[in-house]
């Protein structure tokens, strides 16, 4: 088959560009896609990132809706198998259990992803519900990091990340409930923003009210692709539960001029948790770096009561994920998860979680309103506070501790590790502020390290013009210049 472009243009070439080249006519929507689906063959059978490629819409890809006069018009797309739903195709949540569920309508979101004239050809992997930061369950697949094959994409947007870190595609969808867009940008070397609140809808199915810590988003390469991605899809459907807010301009305009000087606080002790030496020192020499763009660095720390907050959190996770798997039960006639369709740790939160009382939701709530209201303060004085993406390195697969599919009999012992690998990204979805992953470092396996910058609520605008900034100060060359091992580009 003969290709549109070779692999050294497409993968210099972002979602934006793909997208003025579709509009030039120097390339059509469906020679995109087929660029794509070859990227695909090349790079799935080592990575298992892909569970499923539409294959009718690779070969029309105006047969779903795409608007062909989007700013993003003709790119292919992967939308995880999880959250927004498309109309006809299966939704399987990486999940025994839902094998061979179908929706039964576009979710609105899905509708502005195609009115941005993105071309969704196929399903990414995630973990089971994307519990837990790996999509790693034998039975299912295993899903690889292009950076180092003996190590996973952390999760829960696992397919998409290595997709996008394989040069597959220039973008590709993405779901953040405690570090989930951000955690795998990070291992990937991708660009991972988590939106605050009220950018984009979960309707119809669900709202910011019911899903409280959920967020959704994407993977990229560049931030000019995050920025028109976030201006085309932002915006809340008839009936929502709070008002979707609007910046004072686009963010692909804002993004064009530098930032002023501002007070970047570096961070990683957060109350029990602390970063390894070698993350530590990453994120010191990214805050030299920094400092020499002009902006002012110190260590510095929001006076957050971080046990609290990760109990709350914790109890967050338990009685939403145990909702979300009764809901599913129970859409299918069942009183219980199977133990033979359902993995043991999902068994176990659904468990203890139909147990959680009003009282407890309550607790919980006033914990994330104190944690919400201390880094509001904190920003007060801080425009940005700077950690690494995870406190400690990248698992090899095979880890199990912190899997779905681990027999630790103590749920609160499971989310125990988790937090101390992941601590840097879930009070985030908790206090409804936006967070980015930009690919700065690296991790002494060669696995890439994200360095995460969070800003106020509603100051996303702000993060990607620092990123923005940063990705020019570099010349376009995250990752220190560097390629993953699989990547389209390579044999």
């Amino acid at each position: 088959m003969t290709l549109a472009m070779s692999w050294d243009e497409w993968t210099a070439t972002d979602a934006v560009g793909l997208g003025e080249l579709v509009r030039k006519g120097q390339v059509t929507p469906a020679e995109l896609a087929a660029q794509a689906a070859a990227g695909i063959a090349k790079t799935n059978p080592t990575l298992h990132a892909v569970v499923e490629l539409f294959a009718d819409v690779v070969a029309d890809p105006l047969k779903d809706g795409l608007n062909p006069d989007g700013v993003l018009a003709g790119v292919p797309y992967l939308m995880k198998d999880l959250g927004p739903t498309l109309k006809g195709r299966l939704q399987e949540m990486g999940s025994k259990l839902m094998a061979g569920n179908r929706a039964t309508a576009d979710s609105f979101l899905a509708g502005k992803i195609r009115q941005a004239g993105l071309n969704i050809i196929g399903r990414s992997t995630t973990p089971e519900f994307g519990c837990c930061s790996s999509a790693e369950n034998p039975a299912m697949y295993v899903t690889r990091n292009p950076w180092n094959l003996e190590h996973t994409t952390n999760g829960s947007s696992a397919g998409t990340a290595a997709m996008v870190g394989a040069g597959v595609l220039p973008i590709s969808h993405a779901t953040d409930g405690g570090g989930s867009i951000r955690i795998p940008a990070g291992a990937t070397g991708n660009i991972g923003l988590k939106p605050s609140r009220g950018v984009f809808s979960i309707a119809p199915y669900a709202s910011d009210l019911t899903g409280l810590v959920s967020i959704q988003g994407c993977h990229t390469r560049t931030v000019r692709d995050t920025a028109a991605f976030v201006d085309a899809c932002r915006g809340g459907a008839p009936g929502e539960f709070m008002p979707y807010w609007q910046p004072a301009e686009p963010y692909t305009q804002l993004i064009r001029r530098d930032p002023g000087r501002l007070r970047i606080a570096l961070s990683h002790e957060w109350g029990d948790y602390r970063a390894t030496p070698h993350f530590v020192a990453e994120l010191e020499r990214v805050g030299r770096f920094l400092e020499s763009l002009g902006h002012h660095v110190e260590w510095a720390l929001p006076a957050v009561d971080f046990r609290a907050a990760f109990a709350a959190q914790t109890t967050c996770y338990i009685s939403n994920f145990a909702q979300t798997v009764n809901n599913l039960v129970a859409s299918l006639g069942l009183d219980a998860p199977p133990a033979d369709l359902v993995e043991p740790i999902n068994i176990r939160i659904w468990q203890e979680g139909m147990k959680t009382s009003f009282t407890e939701r309550a607790r919980m709530q006033a914990v994330f309103n104190t944690t919400s209201r201390a880094f509001g303060a904190f920003f007060e004085d801080w425009d940005i506070i700077l950690t690494p993406i995870t406190a400690l390195p990248t698992p090899k697969l095979g880890t199990t501790e912190y899997l779905t599919i681990s027999e630790n009999p103590d749920i609160y012992d499971w989310f125990a590790n988790l937090w101390r690998q992941f601590s840097y990204t879930p009070l985030a979805n908790l206090a409804g502020i936006p967070g980015i992953s930009l690919p700065l470092g690296m991790q002494e396996s060669g696995v890439p390290l994200g360095i995460q910058a969070q800003a106020k609520q509603a100051n996303d605008g702000l993060l990607l013009q620092l990123a923005a900034q940063i990705e020019r100060a570099l010349d376009g060359q995250w990752n220190l210049g560097r390629k993953p091992g699989v990547h389209v580009t390579q044999g």
